[in-house]
């Protein structure tokens, strides 16, 4: 079985960062290639070892992704 998450990576330094919201698993690489696939991993290795509490607890049905207008000075 397959399910649709929400991918987003944001470069840091040289590098780039890759967060599913949904299960607060996150991973890098050198691209964003790189961190999608690491990413891809990590979550595929959470799910295959994590206890049905664990997942009950983590993964949230829910994620809004918009943006937010702050004044900053």
């Amino acid at each position: 079985m397959t399910r649709q998450f929400t991918l987003v990576i944001e470069r840091e330094g040289d590098g780039y960062v890759a967060l599913c919201p949904e299960v607060d698993v996150a991973s890098q690489g050198d691209t964003i290639d790189e961190a999608r696939a690491n990413l891809k991993e990590a979550m595929e290795l959470f799910f295959e070892t994590a206890s049905p509490e664990e997942l009950s607890e983590r993964v949230h049905r829910e994620v809004y992704v918009g943006q937010l207008e702050v004044a900053v000075a």
